[in-house]
This record gives structure tokens, sequence and C-alpha cells, in this order.
């Protein structure tokens, strides 16, 4: 091979280095380095290594298996409502609404507001005794509910929260998707004496997989991993309700066991890469099935 034609093959990979040098500076070393402190007692200016005693610790904590189950319940329940309530929204609002406009800017915006804002804003509006929503609750006369304060029901009042913030990305998404779709599908659909329901089964639902994938991953990947929203409005309670596994990585590190926190990072990873990968892989090969 010539060194000209060896210049213009090398040529493309110089504009990847700059990429490349961030990516391994940002997330391949801090990953390893994860890896490696996880089986130490570390503090910021020494470290021992100690072998798999963090990771036995850290699984016998009784609160860890509370927060793996509840992470997951988190993780899919959130990541499920997201899916449904924005696909039914991103279909309302492409029906040629006079005022579809203003509906799109009013379900996105709480998407630009701060995790820990929002919490903080709907931990004081579910107050049991001085909240909005009991006192308007109270107005139509139903009883006070203990939205964040009840261990049977706290975890799900999260959970909506979440759903109501996360539904303006993927309502975006699908509509995205709706809008890219070619109107003589639906035109012939209707010629051929196709229902609404049967034009949104048929042509609708299996076009929009690609951004349904999406929705589904970007959820399902936010929801496993959420920790401000959780901790801004009940700080893992009451007892261990609404404990997650971010929680608990968190109130290790607080207490100064950092090599626990570690742990406890990786661990996380590790189910996310487990759940999400498989995952992202079965939604590719429906895809193309599709």
């Amino acid at each position: 091979m010539s060194a000209k034609r060896l210049k213009g093959r090398m040529y493309p990979i110089y504009f990847m280095i700059p990429a490349l040098v961030i990516y391994i500076v940002i997330f391949i070393i801090p990953t390893f380095s994860s890896f490696f402190y996880s089986f130490t007692k570390w503090t910021l200016t020494d470290w021992d290594f100690i072998g798999w005693d963090n990771y036995k610790t850290f699984f016998s904590e009784p609160s860890l298996r509370i927060g793996l189950k509840n992470t997951l319940i988190y993780g899919f329940g959130t990541s499920f409502g997201k899916v449904v309530i924005a696909l039914l929204l991103a279909v309302l609002l492409t029906k040629g609404l006079k005022i579809q406009g203003y509906l799109r800017t009013v379900i996105f915006f709480p998407t630009l507001l701060s995790a820990l804002a929002v919490g903080f804003t709907f931990k004081s509006l579910m107050h049991p005794t001085t909240g909005l929503i009991n006192t308007a609750l109270g107005a139509l006369g139903a009883g006070s509910i203990h939205w964040l304060t009840n261990e049977k029901i706290a975890l799900f009042s999260v959970m909506g929260i979440d759903i109501w913030k996360g539904l303006g990305v993927a309502t975006l998404i699908y509509i995205t998707g709706i809008q890219s779709i070619p109107k003589d599908y639906y035109e012939a659909a209707k010629i051929d004496g196709a229902s609404a329901g049967q034009s949104f089964r048929f042509i609708t639902l299996p076009l929009i997989r690609t951004a349904m994938n999406s929705v589904i991953t970007l959820s399902l990947i936010g929801g496993l991993r959420n920790f401000d929203l959780v901790y801004s409005t009940t700080g893992g309670g009451p007892g261990f309700a609404t404990e997650l596994m971010t929680t608990v990585t968190y109130r290790m590190f607080a207490a100064g066991l950092y090599g626990l926190s570690t742990v406890g990072n990786v661990v996380l990873f590790l189910i996310i890469t487990a759940i999400a990968f498989p995952l992202y892989g079965y939604l590719g090969k429906k895809e193309v099935e599709m």
C-alpha cells in the first residue's frame, strides 16, 4: 500500500482521536478504577486491598434486598408508565388540535425543571396536612392521604412524580416518529375501510417501533439509576419503603464507607448492563422483524 493511500485511510481517524481521548478519560478509566477500588478499603489519601470483603459486607446489608427490589419496581414501573402514557399523548397531539402547540409546551415543561426542584415542590404539595393536593381532596370530601409517609404507597407516589417529569421527552420522541409516517398510508387504509383503531394498530405502532424502543431503553435506564428525585421527596423513607440501590450507595458514602459505596456503584452498573444490553438487542431484533 502506497504512503498516499495509507494517509488517505488514516485521515478520518485523526478526527476520532479527540473524542476517543475524552471517552477514555471520562468513562473507561473511572469504570475500571471503580472495579479496582471496590476490592479495597480506601480514603482520599490511601487504600488497602481487602479482596471480596466489601462485597460480602455489602450483600449482607438488610437494606440491600429491599433496595434492589424497589429499584427494579421503580425502573420497570416508571418505564412502563412513560411508554404507554406518552404514546397516548403523542397520538392526541398529532391529531391537528388547535391548541396542540400549547399542549406540547405544557407537557414538555416539566422536563426543563431540575429533579431536585420537582422533588421539593411535590414534597410540599403532598404534605399530609398542609399540602395543596390533600387540601383539594378535603374540599371534595375525601380524606387526607399520606402520599410520601405511608410505606404502602410512598414508592408509587414517587414513581408517579417521575412519570410526570419524564413524559415530555418520551412524548416528543413519539411525536417525531408519528410525524415521519407518510400520510398516504393512512389515506389508503381509510379507503380500504380501516377504522381508527386498526390504523393505529397496523400502521402507527409498527412504524414507530424505533421511537418506542428509544423510549423504553432511555426511560428504563433512567429509572434504574434514579437518585435525586427519590432523595428530595422521601430520602429513602419511610423506613426502607423507597430505598433504592442509589440511596443505599449514597448512605454508605456519606458514612465514610467509600469502598462499600464503590461496590454499590459497580453492582448497579452491572445490573443496568445486564438488563439494558439484552433488552436493546431484543428490541432491535423485533424492529428488524417488523
